[in-house]
């Protein structure tokens, strides 16, 4: 499902990204009004983890909705940056560095994409059996700036092309997106990511084509469709934080919320599973916790 998988990047690690860009410019003593300490959490090796529940379509194009739990995690081990990422994870193995200008990112992005492998509501999708869980693998790349409107801020473009290493869809997808972060206060930040999706044939096949002998088993209630790759969709997702202590520089808990909204486009729109029996606009809602150790 689409927005189960967006919501595994993990809103709470929306702190866990505001935080550094406090470390760094602690020794500009124009940087802020207020004094910033010396030393925070995220100087050398840290770790967020984060849990919430979240309100996302059954499937990617169903207007059926349902709530889950998610997991996230963020954090820089030995110098190697674990990031989020869709019912997954990212490392990068090219270390920051301190202060303002640009910082290059390449890696490896790892995620599960379990879509309509289990609670579909749909009772026609659902005549139609369960699909197999993807693992998607694949190498990640991005730059990011800090200090773009104000000392603490951040831009960041990512991409990732993933391929499917489980035999489930056998295809490809190529993720691109762009987050703005900023801290809004001593205690919170908040963050607004766009990303889009590209996906080859195999794949477009698997989630979204409908074969005769399916619009068969559902009494031609879904006509038969035969479906190609392309751009999928697109969507913002805008995140905030807000740490318990009124501190995000020091670790500890710290509560999110998310909300998003995704259009589908191509063949994942014109698909019958989504233009008889779903929907091509899909939202989403979440809140979580997260601790920083």
């Amino acid at each position: 499902m689409k927005f189960h998988t967006i919501l595994g990047g993990g809103a709470s690690i929306a702190l866990a990204m505001a935080a550094p860009g406090y470390a760094q410019d602690v020794d500009d003593p124009g940087a802020a009004s207020t004094p910033l300490p010396e030393e925070t959490v995220f100087d050398g090796d840290y770790l967020t983890v984060g849990i919430g529940a979240g309100y996302a379509p059954s499937y990617t194009g169903s207007d059926d909705y349902v709530v889950f739990p998610f997991p996230a995690v963020q954090g820089s081990i030995g110098g190697i940056d674990i990031s989020p990422r869709a019912a997954g994870v990212a490392v990068d193995f090219i270390p920051d560095r301190a202060g303002p200008g640009a910082n290059f990112s390449l890696g490896v992005a790892a995620k599960l994409n379990r879509d309509r492998a289990n609670r579909i509501k749909d009772p026609v999708v659902a005549s139609l059996g369960e699909l197999d869980t993807a693992v998607e693998v694949g190498p990640t790349a991005g730059v990011s700036f800090s200090q773009v409107l104000n000392p603490y801020d951040s831009l960041s473009f990512t991409v990732d092309a993933t391929w499917d290493v489980a035999g489930a869809h056998k295809g490809m997808a190529v993720t691109p997106g762009v987050t703005y972060f900023t801290p809004v206060s001593r205690a919170a930040a908040v963050s607004l990511s766009i990303g889009g999706k590209f996906i080859d044939d195999d794949y477009a096949d698997y989630y979204y084509t409908v074969t005769p002998a399916q619009s068969v088993t559902t009494g031609g209630v879904l006509p038969a469709y035969k479906a190609d790759g392309g751009f999928e969709s697109l969507g913002a997702t805008l995140f905030a934080g807000y740490d318990l202590n009124g501190d995000l520089t020091d670790g500890g808990f710290a509560l999110f919320g998310v909300a998003g909204y995704s259009r589908l486009f191509g063949d994942a729109k014109r698909t019958p599973f989504t233009s008889v029996r779903g929907s091509a606009d899909q939202w989403l809602v979440g809140l979580g916790v997260g601790y920083t150790f």
